[in-house]
């Protein structure tokens, strides 16, 4: 699946030669594919697709009443570990450029469901699936202002808006930020502790709203979901092409669902693809083609072997749970 993400981010126009590639002569394709489209079509219509076929869809869901909002203990024990590894892997993701929070909040869940020793529950209310995404997307927006305000360098597309808005009152994004205008640094920080404790605020009244819309008929929800995702990518970009590419993104993610492929890595490879390229390939013209460059610099070769090691402690746990299931059919 990651492997597919890095191929659909190779769509385009050659980031160095600015030659066509992989866009079958399309004009539309020369920009690359819009994430929108990918994200709706595999998120969005083909898990209507997915739940069109359970049964029991045209009739109207038992909506049990709102009980208790805090987490029992037992539920705190078990999202307690989950937090911690979200929150961690969305600090990271956050300070990188691209899409920090979305991305964390995928990693999260996709690393919860790898170390989960029945990946079945998640899907179905696991209290990790809902614990870790949400404490790496938090972590992700956070940490994303850092290299706004250090360096003046966005990490993703909100962040370029926010200094485009800061030049417009001629503030220059960088360090001195927090020096010459600290009315300004100390509001923004100030300002996410505010946002939360508004989620709080809001949420918790309205919990009881949320929860009755799950008493809409499948067969009246469905096709506002669709028409809301129709409209919302069309508006992205005015063109009809990107809803030719929901369709066809729907198709392939309902393939994936049935075949059990998690789509959750595609969208990772997609967005880190273009940078892994342009990075990649700017390292080898600063080397002249030798690729040792990446392992006689200190910084690249411990990021290397971290992520080395990272990709162990994913593996183990599924390898050791197979080695397991290979013994007890034997036994």
């Amino acid at each position: 699946m990651i492997f597919m993400g890095l191929g659909l981010g190779l769509v385009g126009t050659d980031l160095y030669t600015g030659e066509p590639r992989f866009n079958w002569g399309i004009i539309e394709l020369a920009d690359g594919i819009n994430i929108v489209a990918i994200a709706v079509g595999i998120f969005g219509i083909a898990e209507v697709f997915r739940n069109l076929e359970r049964k029991g869809n045209e009739g109207e869901a038992k909506v049990a009443k709102v009980g208790k909002l805090l987490p029992t203990r037992a539920e705190l024990r078990a999202s307690a570990a989950p937090i911690l590894r979200g929150t961690a892997i969305g600090s990271l993701l956050g300070v990188l450029p691209g899409g920090g929070a979305l991305l964390s909040s995928f990693a999260s869940y996709t690393m919860e469901k790898k170390l989960s020793k029945d990946p079945s529950r998640f899907g179905n209310g696991a209290i990790e699936g809902v614990a870790a995404p949400e404490s790496a997307n938090n972590a992700g927006a956070q940490t994303s202002f850092i290299p706004m305000l250090t360096l003046g360098i966005p990490s993703n597309a909100v962040m370029a808006l926010m200094i485009g808005a800061m030049v417009i009152q001629g503030i220059v994004p960088g360090p001195k930020v927090m020096t010459d205008y600290p009315e300004l640094f100390w509001g923004i920080i100030v300002s996410m502790w505010v946002g939360n404790a508004m989620l709080v605020i809001l949420n918790l009244p309205l919990v009881g709203l949320w929860v009755r819309l799950l008493s809409i008929p499948y067969a009246i929800l469905f096709p506002a979901i669709i028409a809301f995702s129709v409209i919302g990518t069309y508006t992205v970009n005015n063109s009809t092409f990107d809803l030719l590419l929901v369709i066809g993104f729907a198709v392939l993610g309902y393939i994936l669902v049935k075949l059990e492929c998690e789509p959750a890595p595609l969208l990772l490879g997609f967005v880190l693809g273009p940078l892994l390229e342009e990075h990649l390939r700017r390292s080898m013209i600063l080397s002249r083609g030798d690729p040792m460059i990446f392992f006689e610099r200190p910084i690249s070769a411990a990021l290397l072997v971290l992520a080395f090691i990272v990709l162990l402690v994913l593996v183990l746990p599924t390898v050791r749970r197979k080695r397991e299931e290979v013994f007890v059919a034997d036994d």
